[in-house]
């Protein structure tokens, strides 16, 4: 650490303990501007073996415990590399270095846990329910949900996790740690809008080295320290992902690719389903390009959203449509040759509102058929030439056309026409 590091940091320390509290929110203001100040104290924290580390530490709880929401999130942004720190000590057995981390992670804890009047926190998560849309799908496009008795009385339930109580630890154990580090990543994870990317790159380098270390993938990705392996969680595997995913689509691309698969890696050797589940969803969810960095704010998930005010197609068949409904006449161009001379039988074409079709009288023209039909009807009645001898066995036709002619002429047909 270079001595104008030190002196920053030296300067940090003297300066808020001599800051009056009316002035507290205008300095948490302009301190998350201070990128030299944020720099140097990741260097601090990265030498177990530096007389900062306890200063450091000790304010960093005062800043948590201060109320302030922007000193509260000042302090956050450091705890991916103070949980590396602390999870290195622990597997080089070296655990009095560690004493002021540790001491510095209980105490966000056991102030994460409690309300403000000092009761213990009860988190409760919702689970949503896939019959209903969300800005990630819609029920239509999953396909058809059949409608059973089970299902309908689940209908419009909600799931609901809760999470807690959490009892308060006074120190770490190797059967708390992960317990114990699994919800501080949770309370770094319902942060994440507002960490820098500085805190986003140290999130996924650390998960990277938590995974490999210790195993043949340490040495293609050159992390050199440590060489233990860290035992980790299922859990906390899973709030690892949760803060990686954020990372694809906020500028830290390469980083996160990296710790994703570094962690697929790790559950597949330790056979966990659940990151598994989780690592698989996010790498199939992700463009098949590299979302570039956005430097002036944040990248958000692209997703189509289909309306969710009901329509009607133009073309959807209803009553009104179908009672409005007419068939289209195929009109063709009138023969100029006589339908006589070709012993063709010209059929009447029948409207379905509006009886219009006659079949016509001798020597009239009509509308003739197809030229498809017209040889077929020809090849059927080749003998045919005379339109006389064919009406005649045709008495269908000619009942319409009778029954048709009494009725113009006003003649009311006693009872049933025989025929």
């Amino acid at each position: 650490m270079f001595t104008s590091e030190k002196g920053v940091v030296e300067e940090w320390l003297s300066e808020f303990k001599t800051l009056p509290e009316t002035s507290l929110p205008n300095y948490a203001t302009n301190l998350k501007d201070k990128s030299s100040l944020v720099s140097s104290l990741y260097k601090v924290i990265q030498e177990p073996q530096s007389e900062l580390l306890e200063p450091v530490c000790h304010q960093l709880f005062e800043f948590y415990r201060s109320g302030e929401e922007q000193l509260l999130r000042f302090t956050l942004q450091f705890l991916p590399e103070l949980i590396w720190c602390y999870l290195a000590v622990s597997a080089s057995r070296n655990v009095h270095s560690s004493g002021c981390i540790e001491a510095l992670l209980l105490g966000v804890y056991n102030l994460e846990i409690v309300d403000k009047q000092g009761h213990s926190k009860v988190l409760s998560f919702t689970i949503p329910s896939l019959s209903k849309p969300s800005v990630y799908h819609e029920p239509s496009s999953i396909g058809s949900m059949a409608l059973t008795e089970s299902a309908l009385s689940q209908h419009g339930l909600s799931k609901v996790v809760y999470s807690g109580p959490h009892p308060q630890r006074e120190m770490l154990t190797a059967q708390n740690r992960f317990e114990v580090l699994t919800f501080l990543l949770l309370c770094y994870n319902a942060a994440l809008t507002y960490m820098p990317s500085v805190s986003l790159q140290s999130l996924c380098q650390i998960c990277s080295r938590i995974c490999v270390c210790g195993y043949p993938r340490q040495h293609v990705r050159k992390y050199k320290g440590i060489s233990s392996r860290i035992p980790v969680s299922s859990g906390f595997m899973v709030q690892m992902l949760t803060g990686i995913y954020f990372a694809f689509y906020n500028g830290e691309w390469d980083l996160a690719q990296k710790a994703l698969d570094d962690i697929i890696y790790r559950a597949q050797l330790e056979l966990y389903p659940e990151p598994l589940l989780v690592a698989n969803a996010v790498k199939a969810s992700l463009p098949q390009g590299a979302m570039k960095s956005n430097k002036e704010g944040t990248r958000c998930i692209q997703v189509e959203i289909t309306p969710t005010s009901s329509r009607i197609s133009r073309n959807a068949v209803t009553s009104m449509s179908i009672r409005g409904h007419r068939w289209k006449r195929h009109e063709q161009p009138d023969n100029n040759n006589d339908t006589t001379e070709l012993g063709i039988l010209v059929i009447p074409e029948i409207s379905v509102t509006n009886v219009a079709g006659e079949r016509t009288g001798n020597g009239e023209k009509g509308r003739t058929l197809g030229e498809i039909d017209a040889q077929h009807i020809q090849g059927v009645q080749e003998t045919a030439t005379d339109p006389r001898t064919e009406s005649k066995g045709l008495p269908e036709i000619r009942r319409q056309k009778s029954v048709r002619k009494m009725m113009e002429d006003g003649i009311n047909s006693p009872g049933r026409v025989q025929f």
